[in-house]
């Protein structure tokens, strides 16, 4: 099975946001390992390279200026390579780095040769790294969003808190969402539903869990009920509760 991995800036980094989390990055890691040792081909789509570079440029927020933004991904992105490079070398895994933009996607020329590239590496190494959204690009047959809520949460009048396991209906899914994001993330789930709308249109099997909870990556990939599913074509009805 060919799986994409999306890990936000919220489960990379420490809880108090000093810089980035050691023990988390040992953590996923040797997850994703695990699945490959098993037979599955993964992409990480990594965030945090912008959270990163924050740290090292002292920066207790994200910044609104485009220029300052890049920057801080500029000097955090090698940063951030050598983490994964130095974690998944433990696991007798090399990986190998691909930038894309949208307009690598909007382009057919360059999503041609962003995919050829792309199945290349899969033909040749063990894990790739990706900086944009690739579960189509990649024809992957999963997309797993790992970040800091155990999944699309339904909140009661009384601010209990439950995850919704199954979303049919995705119209319902976005009025659960609400309006906030962290200090060094943008987007928050309404953007991850955004990503599982486009994956789940074309047929790919998306998960939305927890990205701090031990051993989620390998039950998700089991096809455990972890986190909040989203229905596709391809896959069978189950009785559930669900929206």
């Amino acid at each position: 099975m060919r799986i994409i991995l999306k890990f936000g800036t919220g489960i990379l980094t420490r809880a108090k946001g000093d810089s980035l989390d050691s023990a988390q990055f040992r953590k996923l890691t040797a997850e994703v390992a695990a699945l490959v040792k098993a037979g599955h081909e993964c992409v990480i789509v990594s965030s945090g390279a912008v959270g990163a570079g924050l740290f090292l440029f002292g920066l207790n927020e994200r910044p609104e200026d485009l220029p300052t933004i890049q920057a801080c991904a500029a000097i955090g992105q090698s940063r951030l390579m050598r983490q994964y490079e130095k974690l998944f070398s433990r696991h007798g895994l090399h990986i190998a780095q691909l930038l894309l933009t949208h307009q690598d996607i909007d382009s057919r020329a360059r999503y041609v040769n962003a995919r050829n590239t792309l199945e290349r590496l899969f033909s040749r190494c063990d894990i790739v790294r990706l900086s944009a959204e690739v579960a189509i690009l990649a024809n992957a047959d999963m997309l797993i969003i790992l970040t800091t809520a155990e999944g699309l949460l339904a909140i009661s009048h009384d601010g209990t808190q439950t995850v919704i396991p199954l979303v049919k209906d995705m119209t319902a899914a976005e009025r659960l969402v609400r309006e906030e994001k962290g200090r060094f993330s943008v987007g928050g789930m309404r953007s991850k539903l955004l990503a599982a709308k486009i994956a789940v249109d074309a047929g790919i099997c998306t998960v939305i869990a927890g990205g701090r909870t031990p051993s989620n990556i390998g039950r998700i990939a089991a096809g455990e009920n972890v986190g909040t599913r989203f229905e596709t074509a391809r896959r069978t009805r189950k009785k559930s509760s669900s929206i």
